[in-house]
C-alpha cells in the first residue's frame, strides 16, 4: 500500500517531486479540459489534508461561507461585505491569538495566505469586477489551488480565469498527438523555473539554515560583533532565498497547469529605497495591501498627515498578519520609520537619497530581519548588543568564533550574495531554453535531489504564516 508523507506538502520533498506532481500532472492533461478543475480541487483538497487534515473542516466550511455571502455581495450589498471580511479577519485573528498564547501549538495551514484571497475576492466582488456570478467549483478551485494555498504566490481570482489549458482554448480543435507538444511544453516551462526555486531552497537557503542555527547554538549573548553581522546576512539570505526559491517552485508548478508565471520577487536588494524594496519583495502580497487597504484609505491624495497614517495602518496590519508578537510589532514599525524618513525627508534631495536609500537596504534592512525571526524579547536584546555593543564586555567576546563558524559557510554566503547581482538569475531565465542552460539545470535538479535523499525535509519558513 502506498505511504503518504506529510512531507508532501513541502515542494522540495522527493515525495512531492516525484509522486505527488508527476501524478496529478499525468491525470490533469489526461482527462477532458472541462474536468481538469475537478482533478485539480481533489488534488488540492488531498494535498491539504495531508498537509493538515484536522483543519480541512474549517478550511472547507470558510469556502462554502464565503461562496454564499459573494452571491450577495455581487450585488453591492455593502453591509455584507463588512460582515464577510469582520468574519475573516476574526477567524485569522483568532487562531493568531491562540498560538501566541499557547493554546493551540500552530496555525491552520496556509490560514493567512487563503484568508487574504477571500478578503480580496468579496472586494472585487463588490466592485464588480467579475461579470458573472462564479461557480461554486470554480470559487473552490481559487480557494484551494494546491501551489499556493500554503504560502502564496496571492493570485486574483481574474488571474485564476486566465487559464487556457483549463478551459480547453489552447486545444480545442486539436487532435491529442497534436495538443501532446502544448501540454509537454507548459511542463518543461515550470519545471525549468521549478529548478531554479529547488536550487535555491536546497542548495542555498537549506545550508544558510544550518549556519543561523549554529549561532542559535552558540548563545546570542556569547557571540561576538564580527559573527553578529555575519549572522545578520546570514539570515537575511536565509529568508530571501527560502521564500523566492518557494514563489518560484509555487508559479512553476502553476505554468505546468497552464496558468501565467506570477512574479513574486524583482531583485529586491537592487532597490534605491525600503519602498521600493517591499515593492519588489513579495510583491503579491504588497500589491494585496496596496489595492485592498491603502488605496481605499486614500494612500497619498490627501495631504502628508494622511498618508502617513495610512502608511502607519498598513504596516500595522502588516506586523499583525506576520504575527502577534513584540517582535513583528518592533519589524514593522523600523521599517516604517524608516520609509517615512525617505518620503517625506530624505527624498527632499536628490544625492541625499541616492546614497542613505541604498544604506537603508544593506545595512539597516538586514538588520530588521534579525528583529523578523528573534520572537524571544531576551534573545533579541542580546543580539541587538552583540551587533552595537554600546555595554557589556564589548567586540572581544569569543573572537575565534567568526572565523570557526562563517569560515565553514563563507563559500554558501559567497554564493547568495552573487545572485543578488539581477543579471545572473536574469540571464538563466532568459536562456532556459538554451541547450546549455537546460543541461545546467538538469544537473542542478539531480544534485538537489542526492541533497535531499540524505536529509530531513526542511520546511519552507513562510509556512509558518
Amino acid at each position: 500500500m502506498l505511504q503518504i508523507s506529510t512531507n508532501m506538502i513541502n515542494f522540495s520533498d522527493l515525495s512531492f517531486i516525484f509522486r505527488f506532481l508527476p501524478i496529478f500532472l499525468l491525470v490533469y492533461y489526461l482527462v477532458p479540459a472541462g474536468y481538469r478543475a475537478y482533478i485539480t480541487i481533489i488534488g488540492s483538497l488531498l494535498f491539504y489534508a495531508v498537509g493538515d487534515f484536522k483543519s480541512l473542516g474549517l478550511f472547507c466550511a470558510l469556502i462554502v461561507i464565503n461562496y454564499l455571502f459573494s452571491i450577495k455581495v455581487k450585488e453591492h450589498k455593502k453591509i455584507l461585505l463588512i460582515l464577510i471580511v469582520l468574519l475573516d479577519v476574526s477567524v485569522l485573528m483568532f487562531y493568531k491569538l491562540m498560538v501566541q498564547m499557547g493554546k493551540f501549538p500552530s496555525l491552520p495551514l496556509g490560514i493567512s495566505f487563503f484568508m487574504f484571497k477571500m478578503i480580496s475576492y468579496q472586494a472585487d466582488m463588490y466592485k464588480g469586477k467579475m461579470k458573472e456570478m462564479p461557480r461554486f467549483s470554480e470559487v473552490l478551485l481559487y480557494f484551494s489551488l494546491f501551489p499556493q494555498v500554503i504560502s502564496g504566490p496571492i493570485m486574483r481570482y481574474q488571474d485564476m480565469k486566465k487559464n487556457r489549458i483549463m478551459t480547453g482554448m489552447e486545444d480545442r480543435f486539436l487532435i491529442f498527438r497534436d495538443r501532446l507538444p502544448i501540454y509537454l511544453g507548459k511542463i518543461e516551462e515550470g519545471l525549468a523555473i521549478f529548478v531554479m526555486g529547488l536550487a535555491m531552497k536546497v542548495l542555498i537557503a537549506d545550508r544558510l539554515s544550518m549556519m543561523w542555527n549554529d549561532i542559535g547554538t552558540i548563545g546570542y549573548e556569547s557571540i561576538s560583533t564580527p559573527l553578529a553581522w555575519a549572522g545578520v546576512l546570514c539570515f537575511s539570505l536565509e529568508l530571501y532565498f527560502d521564500f523566492w526559491g518557494y514563489s518560484l517552485m509555487a508559479s512553476a508548478v502553476c505554468v505546468m497547469m497552464g496558468y501565467p508565471f506570477i512574479i513574486n520577487f524583482d531583485q529586491p536588494y537592487a532597490s534605491k529605497s525600503v519602498s521600493e524594496f517591499y515593492r519588489r519583495w513579495h510583491m503579491t502580497l504588497g500589491s494585496w495591501f496596496k489595492d485592498y487597504v491603502y488605496i481605499p484609505l486614500g494612500g497619498s491624495r490627501n495631504g502628508d498627515l494622511r498618508c502617513a497614517l495610512n502608511l502607519f495602518i498598513v504596516w500595522l496590519l502588516t506586523g499583525i498578519w506576520h504575527g502577534i508578537s513584540l517582535n513583528f510589532f518592533l519589524w514593522s514599525g523600523s521599517l516604517l520609520l524608516m520609509i517615512y524618513f525617505e518620503k517625506f525627508l530624505w527624498s527632499k534631495n536628490d544625492k541625499l537619497m541616492a546614497i542613505v536609500g541604498r544604506i537603508h537596504v544593506l545595512l539597516f534592512l538586514p538588520v530588521t530581519w534579525v528583529i523578523f525571526a528573534l520572537t524571544s524579547s531576551n534573545d533579541l536584546c542580546a543580539y541587538l548588543l552583540r551587533l552595537f555593543p554600546v555595554k557589556g564586555p564589548g567586540i572581544a567576546v569569543n573572537p575565534g568564533d567568526f572565523g570557526k563558524i562563517a569560515g565553514n559557510y563563507r563559500y554558501i554566503l559567497a554564493a547568495g550574495v552573487i545572485l543578488l547581482i539581477p543579471q545572473i538569475f536574469k540571464y538563466i531565465y532568459d536562456h532556459r531554453r538554451n541547450w546549455f542552460v537546460r543541461l545546467f539545470l538538469m544537473i542542478l535538479f539531480w544534485i538537489c535531489a542526492v541533497v535531499v535523499s540524505g536529509k530531513a525535509g526542511n520546511p519552507f519558513l513562510y509556512f509558518g504564516f
